[in-house]
């Protein structure tokens, strides 16, 4: 039985790919499309996801900015990927923590691009697709560490909660 269960929750996550920040669309996208392409590109994961109501609390948290003539940039929706992801294990305290750190540190393309990265790697590992998680440098910086330890436990989570999800059917 374990085989099987092992095989089912893997195939979902096998090509999970998030959307890099050059793949978002730069038009400018409603806070319906943007629930909507935020929560299809997290569906693989399946207890990950966002609600309109849950983008307008971040904007009063400013946790994101206010969108412009009600559309969402691309800046806007990494950073709403990103907390639609660490919400599950953070704080939205943490959460603001975080991005405060990541904006002193790195600008939002790069920091974001590695955050899918690093979470794509660890979702491998954690699933049985690697034998190892990718080295982080030796010298990183505390905000790239937390954000691995964070990914971890994002990556673990989503590995039980596929398992009980599997059990229970």
């Amino acid at each position: 039985m374990y085989n099987e269960l092992k095989e089912q929750i893997r195939v979902s996550i096998k090509d999970f790919h998030i959307p890099r920040y050059h793949e978002i669309p730069d038009v400018g996208l409603y806070l319906e499309q943007t629930t909507k392409y935020i929560s299809d590109s997290l569906a693989p994961l399946e207890d990950i996801s966002i609600t309109r109501s849950m983008i307008s609390n971040y904007i009063k948290q400013h946790l994101v900015d206010n969108p412009v003539r009600k559309q969402y940039s691309r800046d806007q929706i990494a950073y709403l990927f990103y907390i639609a992801v660490a919400k599950t294990v953070l704080s939205l305290e943490q959460i603001h923590l975080m991005i405060d750190m990541q904006k002193e540190s790195y600008e939002i393309s790069i920091a974001y691009n590695y955050f899918c990265m690093e979470f794509e790697n660890v979702l491998q590992f954690v699933f049985g697709y690697k034998e190892s998680l990718d080295q982080i440098e030796t010298n990183a910086t505390d905000v790239k560490i937390m954000l691995r330890n964070t990914i971890i436990t994002v990556a673990n989570k989503v590995y039980l909660d596929k398992c009980f999800h599997a059990i229970e059917e």
